[in-house]
């Protein structure tokens, strides 16, 4: 269902030692044949976390579509549908046709498209036999969908809701009738149902209120028989696909589909703190797979010791990398491009060379600094290496 190229491993694959190229699987990432730092993931949590997720959306009546912009590896997204995914979701049509390259199935852009470019190819692409849905919150946006439409096929789209303060989507139920009504009367466009995006949303009870927007957007519509018999209702980010579930899966509004995308690695950080799992713990759990190692580089004072990891290599978007090991005592305060600051406890020694694990926060913008990454089990032998299309 799903390619997965050959890549070779060179000079070019950072973390790697090979200068001149050679086989990696079966090597353990501390017997020379890599540098730091370095970003590796734990095969036994991916699969854990694939397992887990699986078994949720089937548990609940819902289809998976994982959003693949937080690793865009190929064998990963291929362990998701080997579990039973039903496609995959994208944020822009780069990375969608990074997909159709990969012979993903189904895709559903989590975005509006207004690119007359890309426009074109999803027509062409759609007229082909490739199913692929984007998002439209306007009535520019249902033009331009049109005018592709009309010489290079058709175009599915689903009608998005947004709210106050977040991204895109209509901030109204009328608004989001309207561009309804917008797309039922354009030649060659297809409305498929309404989706919207939570993860923005701070607190349970308007997230809640969100969703039953959401919910009632859809009722309306297809009161209005603006939609098909079975639409597709779309929602779920990786921090309220609990709340999803309790709000919209079984409410017989159609076809559910849920985008969590971090679920996949999960993290140390942002997600360990909102993962739903916290709220209803028999439901999962989720594992980190990432790790960060690197090398203690530097101890020029009292309380200060600096390791060759920066911004290049993790991501501070949503907290700063955590000490894993040692589990006490040594904690990061701040990141240059590519060095850690470690602040040092008293009575706690710390010297330069020694290998320090740190564990990450959010997903989606650590795979993107890496092009190759070892995946290890548990005793830290590369099983394969995963390849990123960022």
């Amino acid at each position: 269902m799903l390619d997965v190229p050959e890549e070779p491993i060179d000079w070019r694959a950072k973390g790697f030692w090979a200068p001149a190229g050679r086989p990696v699987l079966g090597e353990s990432i501390f017997g020379g044949g890599f540098t730091w730092p370095l970003l590796v993931v734990r095969e036994s949590a991916v699969s854990a976390n694939v397992a887990t997720m699986a078994a949720y959306c089937a548990r609940h009546g819902m289809d998976f579509a994982p959003h693949a912009k937080t690793t865009m590896a190929p064998q990963l997204l291929r362990r998701q549908f080997d579990a039973g995914a039903w496609g995959m979701t994208v944020a822009t049509p780069n990375q969608a046709l990074i997909m159709r390259n990969l012979g993903v199935p189904r895709v559903f852009i989590a975005n509006e498209v207004l690119d007359p470019v890309a426009l074109g190819w999803l027509a062409e692409q759609t007229a082909a036999g490739w199913e692929v849905w984007f998002q439209v919150d306007s009535v520019a946006g249902v033009e331009a969908a049109a005018a592709a439409a009309r010489s290079r096929g058709r175009l599915r789209l689903l009608v998005e809701l947004g709210h106050a303060g977040g991204r895109t989507g209509v901030r109204t139920l009328d608004e989001l009738e309207a561009v309804a009504r917008a797309v039922a009367g354009a030649e060659g466009l297809s409305l498929s149902g309404v989706t919207g995006y939570e993860g923005q949303l701070g607190d349970l009870p308007s997230v809640d209120a969100f969703l039953d927007t959401l919910a009632e957007g859809a009722r309306r519509l297809a009161a209005a028989g603006l939609l098909p018999e079975r639409p597709i209702v779309s929602a779920g980010g990786s921090a309220w696909f609990d709340r999803v579930t309790d709000r919209l899966a079984g409410a017989g509004l159609g076809q559910l589909i849920m985008r969590s995308g971090a679920s996949v690695t999960h993290d140390d950080g942002f997600y360990r703190k909102m993962t739903p799992f916290n709220r209803v713990p028999s439901e999962g759990p989720l594992h980190a797979a990432m790790e960060m190692w690197a090398q203690v580089i530097s101890t020029p004072e009292p309380g200060l010791a600096l390791a060759g990891m920066g911004k290049r290599d993790a991501p501070i978007d949503e907290g700063l990398p955590i000490v894993a090991d040692p589990a006490s005592g040594v904690a990061v305060s701040k990141l240059n491009d590519h060095h850690t600051y470690l602040a040092v406890e008293p009575g706690v020694t710390v010297r330069p060379g020694d290998l320090i694990r740190f564990g990450l926060s959010h997903p989606c913008t650590a795979f993107d600094k890496w092009r190759h990454i070892p995946l290890v089990d548990d005793e830290h032998r590369v099983v394969d290496v995963l390849h990123t299309y960022f």
